[in-house]
């Protein structure tokens, strides 16, 4: 689902028993149990000169060649699911966390299991876009993170539900 504000997804999320992950837990899904890698399959954005991802190719913003076979976004499963089994975990849509966004607090707060701060202006986004760019918005990249106010809604952001595992 996409053009969804965070407050409409974590409702959502509610509606059906689940919630939204928290920053820590959509980089740990979305790693796919690689540990130190730039991208959810591995370090290079084009394996075996495949894409993995959604994202823009050619000139931003003025002619993207579709390489990737997509203009907007793509069908869920486009590209190979990750270590886990998770699709589109890199690009296509943004994702919203549960977690307050703040530049510095996951520098001096917890380090296992972390939250973020507990409260601030912006929620948390996570995964990039099909708008992503090297050279405007290279936030494919895992460790990639970024925020958006509770109320924003594009058609380039999306999220995950997460269910408690007992």
């Amino acid at each position: 689902m996409v053009h969804v504000s965070w407050s409409d997804a974590a409702s959502y999320c509610s509606w059906v028993g689940m919630r939204l992950p928290t920053e820590a837990e959509w980089e740990y899904a979305a790693r796919g149990g690689l540990e130190q890698k730039r991208y959810a399959w591995g370090d290079e954005l084009t394996s075996d000169g495949e894409w993995r991802c959604n994202i823009w190719q050619g000139t931003y913003p003025s002619h993207n060649t579709l390489e990737d076979g997509y203009l907007g976004t793509a069908p869920v499963t486009s590209f190979p699911p990750n270590g886990f089994g998770l699709y589109n975990v890199s690009g296509n849509v943004w994702e919203w966390c549960s977690d307050w966004f703040d530049t510095t607090f996951h520098a001096n707060g917890p380090r296992e299991d972390p939250t973020g701060p507990p409260s601030g202006q912006a929620k948390v986004i996570r995964g990039g876009s099909y708008l992503c760019h090297d050279s405007y918005c290279n936030r494919y990249r895992v460790a990639a993170r970024s925020s958006n106010t509770l109320d924003s809604s594009t058609g380039n952001m999306g999220f995950r539900c997460v269910k408690e595992v007992s």
